[in-house]
């Protein structure tokens, strides 16, 4: 049974529309260096999961777009890379700290679910991205899922 999750990221620096521009709409989610969402990288997300991809740190913070999870959790190759900004000097191929996984574009809404939107359903109160909002990997429920989606219809 897939999982639900909601993803993060600065449009400005990697969005859906960088997502959907990828070969075969396949990118690496990497640079995740937050212990609980590594976590949830590296234990929880499998392949075959949705994801929500939310653009952050814009003007209109929201929900964008969909994806799915096509490479489960691997070491992120930029914690080995000195010259990266994800780069870790405590960090070793046989000891990794952070993980990526590939996800693959699926769909790009017409208008962004606002996170001002989110905030009002009564039926998203309980959802991680309004309790825990700086986390950048957070599990989003099956009810979630399919309100947001039917939102952005």
């Amino acid at each position: 049974m897939a999982n639900y999750w909601l993803f993060k990221s600065e449009p400005d620096e990697y969005g859906i529309e960088d997502l959907k521009n990828e070969p075969q709409g396949i990118g690496r989610w990497n640079g995740i260096r937050n212990y609980q969402a590594r976590n949830f990288l590296r234990d929880s997300v499998r392949e075959g999961d949705q994801v929500l991809v939310y653009h952050s740190q814009c003007k209109v913070p929201g929900v964008a777009g969909t994806a799915n999870v096509v490479k489960a959790a691997y070491p992120d190759p930029a914690q080995f890379d000195a010259q990266s900004a994800y780069y870790d000097p405590k960090a070793t191929p046989d000891n990794p700290r952070w993980f990526c996984v590939d996800i693959q574009f699926a769909s790009v809404f017409d208008q962004v679910v606002p996170l001002k939107t989110l905030k009002q359903q009564p039926s998203l109160s309980e959802m991680v991205l309004l309790k825990q909002g700086r986390l950048s990997i957070q599990p989003v429920t099956a009810l979630e899922w399919r309100h947001i989606i039917g939102m952005a219809s």
